[in-house]
C-alpha cells in the first residue's frame, strides 16, 4: 500500500487533484495529437475529439485538468524593470473600478431624492413596471408618474456630472 501511494505521488505529482479518468483521458487525447501531429501540420481540438469521438469540450478539459497551475502573480513579461504581472492582464468587465465608481455615485444621488422619487424609480427600473403599472400602484395619475420621473433623473444626471 505504501509502495503505491508513492507510485502515485510520484506519477501524480500536481498540486490539484485531478481524477484519474480525466488523467487517462487527457494522456490518450496527448498520445492521438502526437499520432496526428505525424501526418498533419496543425491538429486541433476538433480533429483530436473526432478521432477519439468524444466531444470538444472534453478534449480541452482534459488536457486543462493536466496543465500545471499559474500564480496570478507569475510574470508575462519583463523588459528593463517593468514586470507585467497576469493579474494584470485579467479584466473584470462586470466589476471594473469604472463601473463600481459610477454605481457609488448612483446610489449617492439617489439618497438625495425623496422617497416617491426613489419608490418610483425602483418600480421602473429595477422592477421593469410600466408608467401605467406605477401609477396604479402609487395612486397617481401616468402623466404624474411620467413628470416625477423625468425630473428624478434629470436630478440624478445634475448630480453625477
Amino acid at each position: 500500500m505504501i509502495l503505491g501511494e508513492i507510485k502515485r505521488y510520484l506519477r501524480d505529482g500536481n498540486s490539484l487533484r485531478v481524477s484519474r479518468s480525466i488523467r487517462d483521458t487527457a494522456y490518450r487525447i496527448l498520445k492521438v495529437r502526437e499520432q496526428l501531429e505525424e501526418k498533419e501540420d496543425s491538429v486541433t481540438y476538433d480533429k483530436i475529439a473526432k478521432q477519439m469521438n468524444i466531444a470538444v469540450s472534453e478534449v480541452a478539459y482534459a488536457l486543462d485538468a493536466i496543465s500545471d497551475p499559474i500564480s496570478l502573480y507569475d510574470p508575462v513579461y519583463n523588459k528593463s524593470g517593468d514586470t507585467l504581472l497576469l493579474m494584470d492582464q485579467i479584466f473584470d468587465e462586470k466589476n471594473n473600478d469604472e463601473i463600481w465608481t459610477e454605481k457609488a455615485a448612483l446610489y449617492e444621488a439617489m439618497q438625495k431624492l425623496d422617497e416617491r422619487e426613489k419608490s418610483i424609480l425602483y418600480l421602473r427600473y429595477f422592477e421593469g413596471k410600466t408608467q401605467t403599472e406605477i401609477s396604479g400602484q402609487v395612486g397617481i395619475s401616468q402623466a404624474q408618474v411620467s413628470r416625477l420621473e423625468k425630473n428624478a433623473l434629470k436630478r440624478i444626471k445634475a448630480e453625477i456630472c
